[in-house]
Formats: C-alpha cells, sequence, structure tokens
C-alpha cells in the first residue's frame, strides 16, 4: 500500500511538473526552483484522489501509446474541422444530424470518459450519455445507423490506443 502510494506520487509530481514546465515554457532557475516546489506541494495534497481514479501503473508502452493517442486525437480533430467547415460552405450545406449509439470494448469508467471526450472533441461529433458500453452520440453527418459500423467510424480511432493505455 505504502508503495502504491510512493509510486503514485512521483508519477503525480512528474506529470504536474511537465504541465508545469509546458506551460512556463522557461528554464530558468526562478520558474524550475517555483514549479518543483508548487508541484510537489500539489502532488502530497492530490495523491489520495490520484489514487482513486483507478489509473493503471505507468510504463513505457503506456506512455508511448499516450503519445499516439495524442497524435492521432489532433490529426481527427483537425480532419473534423476541415469536414464542418466544408458543410457550412457549401452551398446545399450537406448535412444529415442524428444520434447513433456506439458500442466500447473499454472497462474503466476514465477510459470511457476520455473516450467520450475525445470523440467531443472532434467537430461534428458530440457525446450524450454514457451508458454502461454503449455511448449515445449526436453525429453532424450520420454516415451509418449500424452499431458495429458507427463504432468503428466514430470511436474505433480512439479506443484501439485507450485499451492499450487502460487495459
Amino acid at each position: 500500500m505504502l508503495r502504491d502510494k510512493v509510486k503514485s506520487f512521483i508519477y503525480l509530481f512528474l506529470f504536474l511538473i511537465l504541465i508545469w514546465l509546458a506551460l512556463v515554457s522557461s528554464l530558468g532557475y526562478q520558474e524550475l526552483l517555483t514549479g518543483i516546489l508548487i508541484t510537489l506541494i500539489l502532488a502530497l495534497f492530490l495523491n489520495e484522489y490520484y489514487l482513486k481514479l483507478g489509473l493503471p501503473p505507468l510504463s513505457l508502452r503506456r506512455f508511448a501509446f499516450f503519445i499516439i493517442y495524442l497524435a492521432v486525437l489532433f490529426k481527427e480533430i483537425i480532419k473534423a474541422n476541415f469536414d464542418v467547415a466544408y458543410r457550412i460552405i457549401h452551398p446545399r450545406m450537406p448535412i444529415k444530424p442524428g444520434i447513433v449509439v456506439i458500442k466500447t470494448g473499454l472497462k474503466s469508467d476514465i477510459a470511457k470518459m476520455i473516450l467520450a471526450n475525445s470523440i467531443t472533441l472532434t467537430p461534428g461529433t458530440f457525446t450524450l450519455d454514457i451508458l454502461g458500453d454503449r455511448l449515445l452520440i449526436h453525429w453532424i453527418n450520420v454516415r451509418s445507423e449500424d452499431m458495429d459500423e458507427s463504432t468503428k467510424i466514430i470511436g474505433g480511432k480512439f479506443e484501439k490506443y485507450l485499451r492499450v493505455i487502460f487495459g
């Protein structure tokens, strides 16, 4: 139990310091010292909450898949932005809005939440609800009402990486 607390504290501290460095974008000693101090205090206070999230232990493989997942998410957001812009600019505005249900194989609640948020972040789709292993999605241009096909089109590109990260 103590070992888990120490590991989670270290992971949380490293994660927070990375966020700090990304936000400050400076390696000056004052910024670095301030960041270390603030992240140490935050890691001490937030460690119990971090443990309750039920996140899997960090590994090099999971971290690599997380980086790939972020790249895929960014690519899909860009593609969806262009798709929505095309639909807005097109004279006939070719949309076929509707609500579809997709199925997920993810088990943990946090993995399902990240999948739902990833879908919502891509313009043209919006996650309305998570009901067990199903997600209710509003889709600006419904290409298929079949659950398996909709799952493949909407969530498949994210889920395969999230399964490794949270599996």
